[in-house]
């Protein structure tokens, strides 16, 4: 038996091709929030030691350990924050990341700020896809309209407009016989329905 069969590194990787979009959208977003809520901590430490620097004119910063991540969101929120991201469609997770992006580089927020700020985010990009799903549900009503008013071109193909058939009587040939014309409409072409 060769190491390269009992390690498998010859197989494919199954794990990506057996997820779902969805999944796939929930935990990109999910990792923007993680990640943009460590940054909002560390931009929180520089401030307070800025801060500090002014007030004591000494950077004691060197000294100071600070924990990973101090700052995590509940476990009820998360649930409803995964929910939320379950219903941006994958098209739609760049923009909603770059657009979470440009609210946080604006605001410049506490690290319990971002998760309100990201459920914003979210709630406008919900409603921007809803207005587009209902936009593109009325183009495709106007679309099956426009199909069904076809049926009266259908209907002009079938009666042909003939104005240059010979057998049409007009005014000049009554006046060259010297009769009298009927009581006809003239200048109304013929309709002739053809089979």
């Amino acid at each position: 038996m060769s190491l390269a069969s009992w390690f498998r590194w010859n197989d494919p990787p199954h794990r990506i091709s057996q997820r779902n979009p969805t999944e796939m959208v929930v935990e990109t977003l999910m990792m923007e929030l993680s990640w943009q809520i460590k940054q909002a901590e560390k931009q929180q430490r520089e401030r307070e030691n800025e801060y500090r620097k002014i007030k004591t004119g000494v950077d004691y910063g060197w000294l100071v350990s600070y924990p990973k991540q101090s700052y995590d969101i509940s476990p009820g929120e998360r649930l409803q924050l995964e929910d939320m991201c379950t219903k941006i469609h994958p098209s739609y997770c760049g923009p909603v990341i770059l657009r979470f992006r440009q609210v946080v580089a604006e605001y410049e927020p506490e690290a319990q700020e971002v998760s309100r700020l990201f459920r914003s985010v979210l709630q406008e990009a919900a409603e921007k896809i809803k207005e587009e799903e209902e936009a593109k549900k009325l183009a495709r009503q106007w679309n099956t309209k426009n199909r069904t008013s076809l049926s009266l071109t259908t209907f002009k193909s079938r009666s042909r407009i003939s104005p240059f058939i010979s057998d049409i009587k007009t005014i000049s040939e009554d006046v060259e016989r010297g009769t009298q014309p009927n009581r006809r409409v003239w200048s109304m072409p013929e309709f002739r329905n053809t089979k």
